[in-house]
Parts: structure tokens; sequence; C-alpha cells
């Protein structure tokens, strides 16, 4: 018995293949460019929907030639000819000028585009962003360029505000791209771009590094928090570069039974090198890795993906590269104990209160497991 046909198994798979393809493309997801909810990222889309529709136009077009020419102009035996169109004026002007005159709208509105998000406005607020492997610094600037507040992956804004990011990397390049709000921008060592961002409401804003950056570029995500002018206000008060970070006395060993945990986690974070990497405001200036002044008023951690709570947390610090692939903060073989101690002094940095809502679950989810 023969079995199905060659050409109807190849039909079948492509079928199948577009199928697919359709049902993935239907997925709720909070992370898309199609979903504009910010005047930037609405000139983006403003862009692709007539250029789309032209595309689409010509495509049809030239499909539906090819179809009628193959179908009206076959070979109908030994003896047919094709009639021969060479040095016809008529189609020649046809099949030039068409096509350059739709070139033309189309680089118009692409290139005025181009010169309205390129624009630098003068209220915007600004915002230092720092590309690292694999997570963002953010240094908040007042008119005078100085830093007013340092934060890290979480960015936050207040609602119907332009914010002008200023880019740039510590290390290779890295690409900004929080679709909802804007189009993507690249951050070069040695060079500042700059991107404007605005949010239309109050919302969580998801998005990553768009440009293959190293071991870890699928775990260098971003959130942007837009908040009503009045809790941004809260929140820029609350995590001042002027504020100092929680500090105890150091803890010996004759007074280790004693002490509190988070005391006994702020010896520790001093003499096992986290301050060597990490700043704390007036307690430590390490610049290798985020500023945790405000760690525990932050929702996630890690490149924003893991949530910020004490299991992901107690994962990371007994080893981070197995957590995170490639990771400079390197296994520091500590124990449980020590472990627990630094987690309370952790918690001690910052206000939980200004996390805003809950990560939905698989946004912050930390890289797969093997």
């Amino acid at each position: 018995m023969r079995g199905p046909h060659p050409n109807r198994k190849r039909l079948l798979g492509a079928a199948l293949a577009s199928l697919a393809a359709l049902v993935a493309g239907c997925a709720n997801t909070p992370q898309t460019t199609f979903d504009p909810e910010g005047p930037f990222s609405r000139s983006v889309d403003d862009l692709i929907k007539p250029v789309f529709v032209i595309a689409a136009v010509v495509f049809v077009f030239v499909e539906g030639l090819i179809v009628y020419a193959v179908m009206r102009f076959k070979r109908r035996s030994e003896d047919d000819r094709p009639e021969q169109i060479h040095g016809s004026t008529k189609f020649e002007l046809a099949w030039t000028i068409a096509p350059a005159l739709i070139l033309v709208f189309v680089g118009v509105i692409t290139v005025s585009k181009i010169f309205y998000l390129d624009r630098q406005f003068k209220d915007a607020m600004q915002v230092e962003v720092i590309g690292h492997q694999w997570w963002w610094e953010y240094n908040y600037k007042d008119a005078d360029g100085k830093t007013l507040v340092a934060a890290a992956n979480e960015l936050h804004i207040p609602v119907g505000r332009k914010v002008q990011l200023n880019l740039t990397s510590a290390d290779v390049i890295h690409n900004y791209w929080p679709p909802k709000l804007a189009g993507k921008v690249y951050a070069i060592p040695g060079r500042k771009n700059h991107m404007t961002i605005q949010a239309d409401k109050a919302d969580f804003y998801y998005g990553e590094c768009a440009e293959y950056c190293g071991l870890s570029h699928a775990n260098m995500r971003l959130r942007v928090i837009a908040e009503e002018p009045a809790a941004f206000d809260r929140w820029r008060a609350a995590n001042s570069i002027d504020t100092p970070g929680t500090s105890y006395p150091l803890v010996g060993t004759a007074d280790a039974a004693t002490a509190s945990e988070e005391a006994k986690g702020y010896t520790l974070f001093l003499q096992k090198g986290c301050s060597g990497c990490h700043a704390v405001n007036a307690v430590a200036r390490g610049a290798v890795g985020p500023n945790l002044t405000y760690f525990n008023s932050r929702a996630t951690f890690a490149g924003a993906i893991f949530g910020n709570d004490d299991e992901n947390l107690r994962a990371w610090l007994r080893d981070p590269p197995a957590e995170k692939p490639g990771s400079l903060m390197p296994k520091l073989n500590l124990g449980e104990g020590e472990i627990t101690s630094l987690i309370a002094y952790l918690r001690t940095l910052g206000d939980p209160s200004l996390r805003g809502a809950p990560v939905p679950a698989g946004v912050a989810a930390g890289p797969p497991k093997p």
C-alpha cells in the first residue's frame, strides 16, 4: 500500500508551521511593540502601519502579476513564443517611476520620524543609563549634572513627563529596549546616545537588552515603573543619594551569640568582600555591581530576572554563577547561617512599600534550569 504523496506531507508541514506561528503571535505578553503606551513608541507604531500596508499592497500586486502571467501566457505548444516587450517605453517608465515614488514617500515619513525621535527636550528629566554585563545602572541627574538617585535595573518615571535616557556602556555594546515606550538605542562604550520616553499611565513596562552582549545576554532584562507624580516624588525622596545606608557596630567573635542577624550581616558585608563591589551610601564605595542602598525597595534583582524574595536571594548568595551563567559575582562559599545574616541586613536597605505591584509570574522567574 502506497503512503501519502510527498507533496501532501510538505503541504501539511507548511500548514502546521504556519498555524504554530499564528498561535505564537497571539500570546498575551507584557513585552510587545504593537501595543504602544507612550507618544514616542506610538510614533514608531504610526510609521509601521503605512509602511506595512504599502509593502502588503506591493506584495499582492507583484505576486498577482506573476500568477496571472504564469496562467495566461503559459506555453501551450512547441511553437508558442512569448510576445517580446523589450524596448517598450511605456512599461519601462511605469516600473521605474512607480517604485521610485513609493520609496520617496516611505523615505519622507521615515526621516521625519527619525528627526522627531532624535529630539532632545529641555524640560525632560535626565537619567544616565549605563549598561553592564548583565544589568542596567540608572543615575538620575539634576540640571547641573549632579546625581540625585542611583538605581539599578528598575527605572522609575513620573506619568506624563518626558524622560531623556543618556545611554553608554561600561564594557561591551548593549541595546536598550522598552518596547511599549520606545524603540531600540545602542549603549556603546565611550559614547553617549539618547532616547526619550514618556508613559501615558501608571503601569509596569518590561524590556531587555536587544544586542548580544555575552553569556547571560538573555538574562539582562529591565523594568520601567511609571508612577503618578506624587508617588514618584516619594520614591525619589526615599532613594536620595544623600541618604545613608543602614550601619551597625562590627560584630566580633565574643559578641556573635548576642548580636542581631542584621548586625552580623552588616559585618559579613564588610568582611566577605561584598563592599569591594557594591556601594551602600556612607558604608561602602564599591562600583563593580549595583548600588545596594535601596536593595529592598526593588521588586527584582540580578538583572531583573529574579523576584526579590528570601528564597531567590538565598539561592543567589549560595552560588551566583549557577543561577546566572557568567555572573561576575563569584561564589563566596558562604554558610547557610552567613546567608541568613546577609539577607537580614539586605532587608534593612530600602523600603519594600516602594516596589509597586508584585512581579507577574514568569516575568522575573530567572533563567531556565537545565
